[in-house]
């Protein structure tokens, strides 16, 4: 049942959404003060009507009974016993959909788990009937009643009663279809959520794989921790840093790359198994794979080596697909990806070698490997350091042909600063890098633990970096040393990207889709 007032919003409606997308389609076009103040005035009316008839529209709580699938599963259960379904049910959320036929008015009214048709009848609800002309797509209300199946169905609760729980003030974007403006999407994300019920479900299916990796480590015994996010030295991974300055100490500091110094500082203190599932920030581009904010879980095992965590890694994700997918097999795109252990184990040198041509011993100076990746074909321009063309060489040739869930293993010392040389070859470091689809998702070593090794390490690091100024290495954190000058037990690290395995997992092909509130450039309609 539409009244003017109706008809009204939705051309209003319809003016804020084409105004919307032009917003973000179109530098300079903007939403027209008048149009915006009509619109605003339409549902303020409402608003005030509501208070007229000594209904507050922003009441403080509601007690509902069940969500739409809750209500859904108890009454499918009735009728599979055969049993009339005659309990009173208090459902809420958001009005999506609305349709009048004669003296009844069909609701389709969204929670966090799906849709439930409501179902008002003006000889049920009498005086409060009219109620329903003040009410619009996109408010809140609470409908309580029972249920029962339409000749379509169709499980419908017919209301008994309801209750205006929110008003709202703004129109919601494609309200028929769902929203599909990308920059709308990921700039307004409380849109996306209410318009894409598959956005709904991707952030469900992240907290899930959260609490499987939690459950999964616990299980194993290890021990949840935080570390600081505001550091002295952004050490522990090769990445440009964030800085700021903290007032009241007078002293910059920086957001932490990694969590990985202070995690093994607590193995030195007798923490042998420890985790941390936490945000880190790297000051680096935005693409399809990469945000400069990002989730991270680190673990740190005493008296095993990269081996132990290449099988707990194989372990862990294959335990997340099953929870989430129900399946070890998981469709990525165009690809059917099996996670079942074992993973392939690919020497990296020989990889390399296998695709260009090129073994990295033979070319150990900066321009020697600079000329052998360029005879074939790479484009070295950017890189200044031998770590950073070697990175650079993995990047271009290796990583898009892994496709399948595989480990890359035995990097070159110079490639990884924190990592514990190969007994049978000084030059190569115990480190492994985990890819699928052409994504590192994991890195991990075995933790260098020599405190003299380690402080030359970080001294190269240094030089290097005063050497390339624009190269990424890491730094020296004269705490750690010292911390592990006290003596650390063989250990096995872990690093591995929530967010990118949540993508492989949910079927996702950006890191937006996975991350609530993501980076974005400057909105077009800045400055």
């Amino acid at each position: 049942m539409f009244g003017q007032c109706d008809v009204l919003h939705v051309l209003l409606a319809q003016l804020k959404l084409a105004s919307n997308l032009k917003h973000f389609r179109k530098k300079g076009s903007i939403l027209s003060q008048q149009n915006e103040q009509e619109f605003m005035k339409v549902r303020l009316d409402k608003t005030a009507s509501l208070r007229q008839k000594g209904i507050d529209p922003y009441p403080t709580n509601y007690k509902r009974t069940h969500t739409s699938k809750e209500a859904e599963t108890a009454f499918e259960s009735s009728e599979s016993r055969n049993a009339e379904f005659n309990q009173t049910i208090k459902v809420a959320g958001r009005i999506m959909g609305r349709r009048g036929m004669g003296k009844a008015s069909f609701i389709d009214l969204s929670d966090i788990d799906g849709r439930l048709q409501i179902m008002m009848r003006k000889n049920v609800l009498n005086e409060r009937y009219e109620i329903l002309d003040d009410l619009d797509i996109g408010d809140w209300i609470g409908a309580e009643g029972t249920l029962f199946r339409t000749r379509t169905g169709q499980i419908t609760l017919q209301s008994e009663n309801f209750s205006v729980l929110c008003k709202s003030l703004r129109p919601l974007p494609e309200k028929w279809h769902g929203l599909t403006d990308v920059e709308t999407r990921f700039r307004q994300k409380y849109l996306d959520l209410i318009a894409n019920q598959d956005a709904i479900i991707t952030v469900k299916n992240r907290s899930l794989l959260v609490g499987t990796i939690r459950t999964f480590m616990s299980d194993r015994g290890f021990i949840e921790v935080e570390t600081p996010i505001l550091v002295p030295i952004a050490a522990g991974g090769m990445a440009n840093p964030f800085s700021t300055h903290h007032n009241a100490l007078n002293r910059d500091l920086f957001l932490r790359i990694a969590t990985e110094l202070h995690l093994k500082r607590l193995v030195v203190g007798g923490i042998e198994k420890v985790f941390e599932i936490g945000r880190v920030f790297r000051n680096e581009g935005v693409d399809l794979q990469h945000n400069p904010e990002f989730t991270t879980m680190e673990s740190y095992e005493a008296f095993t080596d990269y081996n132990d965590v290449m099988e707990m890694v194989e372990q862990l994700v294959s335990t997340v697909a099953k929870k989430l997918n129900g399946s070890e097999t998981v469709t990525y795109g165009n690809h059917e990806l099996d996670f079942s252990p074992p993973w392939p184990r690919i020497d990296l040198r020989q990889k390399i070698l296998e695709v260009s041509g090129i073994d990295f011993f033979d070319h150990l100076e900066v321009d020697s490997l600079k000329n052998a990746m360029s005879q074939s074909g790479i484009d070295v321009s950017q890189q200044s350091s031998w770590s950073g063309l070697l990175d650079k060489l993995i990047s271009d040739k290796i990583e898009p042909t892994l496709v399948q869930p595989c480990f890359l293993v035995d990097y070159p010392v110079a490639m990884s600063p924190l990592a514990k040389k190969s007994p049978t070859d000084g030059r190569i470091a115990e480190r492994f890098e985990g890819f699928v689809c052409g994504m590192e998702i994991c890195n991990a070593f075995t933790e260098l633990n020599d405190p003299v090794d380690q402080r030359a390490r970080f001294e190269e690091q240094e030089s290097l970096r005063q050497q390339f100024q624009d190269a990424e290495t890491d730094r020296l954190d004269e705490d750690f040393l010292i911390a592990i000058e006290h003596g650390m037990p063989p250990t096995g690290g872990l690093g591995i990207g929530i967010d990118r395995l949540t993508m492989l997992l949910t079927n996702n092909p950006s890191i937006r889709e996975v991350i609530l509130f993501p980076q974005l450039r400057s909105d077009r309609m800045e400055g």
